[in-house]
């Protein structure tokens, strides 16, 4: 029997586990599978590797579940870091046997033994198998209900995701030299660009397989082939540490241009810098002053009349902290040294996972909350490092309406998804 796990969120009878009693069988109609092995030669741990402040693993998972005609989600690893970040994303993991783990496993091969553990658990296959591949860290969503369509609408068998590709390509002379040939041209006759017909570089992030023809074939190409063309930026796909790096600075244009849906339970603020500009008026006593965004304080109480806890976290020890939590009417801790920490206790107090907590910030001091929960925020002025960190920034800067904005996105998600 297959060992299994299902999401916390999920209702099904989990994979490869017989239901209680009473428990009905559910078969999904389309499913996704993301095959996430733990060990990778190029780029170690690579899965579960953070790109604007998301694991890899995380964003595959994210994407399959905004796809409106996806019904399931379900990743293949045998490692438990990738299996506990899958499972707190909203999927379900099926634990792939060692054989299955190597270099020279396929990922074909881990497909089927999903899609077996799949038919174990609800006596039938899904119709349609959405493979998708983590490396890929732009997969949008419309594209992944664009390529389903075409599919259940039967117009193709399979569809994969690719971009045009206009390149003229070499490749070595067979005997040798270091001399090349040309691949799709000749060196007397180069085309324009007009005049070539339309060429299609496989992308690599998805594949939508009508799945009984996918078992037969026992590969992801068989009868009527199509593509679904991406957008150049959500082509990258990670191999090495240089595509890593890359794809951290396109992750700010990339996530910027879709609606950022902020789906938490509990929102964990830094104070200097982010309820204020950062900077402070000094009377000639030696008192000191902040100035502080009205807007903040409206989308603070928005959050708060929610029932979301709200906690102020500052190293700094002064006395306007804690009387501008009280106006706010919001938890603080202040003349903290160890931040996470204290971040880590407050929410095992109030009871909400740190994957279900954003985090707001702005300097260094906030990078090892950033690193611990499901949403890293920064403002918009925030250091360097902490906009590498974020896995959103915002457009307001501290002190003016950043927390604000936050509010807003947490309540617009709240209000779209029902809660």
């Amino acid at each position: 029997m297959t060992e299994s796990e299902r999401s916390p969120r999920g209702s099904r009878v989990a994979v490869g586990v017989s239901p209680d009693a009473g428990s009905a069988m559910v078969a999904d109609r389309v499913v996704a599978v993301i095959p996430a092995r733990a060990g990778s030669k190029g780029l170690p741990g690579k899965n579960s590797l953070p790109v604007g402040g998301v694991p890899l693993i995380v964003r595959a998972v994210r994407s399959a579940l905004a796809a409106s005609s996806i019904d399931r989600v379900v990743v293949t690893t045998d490692g438990d870091e990738i299996a506990s970040l899958a499972r707190a994303a909203g999927a379900d993991v099926v634990r792939r046997p060692q054989e299955l783990a190597g270099d020279t496993a396929s990922s074909e091969a881990a497909l089927l033994h999903a899609l077996d553990a799949l038919e174990t658990a609800s006596g039938a296959a899904p119709e349609l198998t959405v493979f998708l591949q983590a490396t890929s860290p732009f997969i949008d969503p419309v594209d992944l209900d664009a390529a389903v369509r075409t599919v259940l609408e039967r117009e193709a068998d399979v569809v994969f995701s690719a971009v045009e590709s206009h390149a003229f390509l070499w490749r070595a002379e067979r005997r040798g030299g270091g001399a090349v040939e040309g691949v799709n041209h000749t060196a007397a006759v180069r085309p324009r660009r007009q005049d070539r017909d339309v060429e299609f570089r496989e992308t690599g992030a998805f594949y939508v397989l009508r799945t009984d023809g996918f078992r037969a074939a026992g590969h992801r190409f068989f009868g009527r082939v199509a593509v679904r063309l991406v957008p150049d930026a959500h082509a990258i796909e990670i191999d090495t540490a240089a595509d890593l790096e890359l794809s951290g600075a396109i992750a700010r244009i990339v996530d910027a241009s879709r609606h950022p849906f902020v789906d938490v339970d509990a929102v964990v603020t830094d104070f200097d810098g982010v309820h204020t500009d950062d900077t402070a008026a000094v009377d000639t006593l030696g008192r000191e002053s902040v100035r502080v965004s009205r807007r903040d304080g409206h989308g603070v109480r928005r959050l708060r009349e929610a029932g979301l806890p709200i906690l102020i976290l500052s190293a700094e020890t002064n006395p306007v902290v804690a009387a501008r939590a009280e106006k706010l009417r919001v938890e603080v801790a202040h003349g903290i040294d160890d931040k996470a920490a204290a971040l880590v206790a407050w929410a095992e107090r109030v009871g909400v996972p740190l994957e279900r907590i954003a985090y707001l910030g702005n300097d260094l001091a906030d990078l090892p909350c950033l690193a611990i929960v499901g949403w890293p925020v920064a403002v918009a002025d925030a250091d360097p490092l902490v906009l590498d960190a974020a896995r959103l920034v915002l457009e307001r800067r501290g002190g003016d309406g950043a927390v604000r904005e936050l509010a807003d996105l947490i309540m617009t998600t709240r209000t779209a998804g029902g809660n």
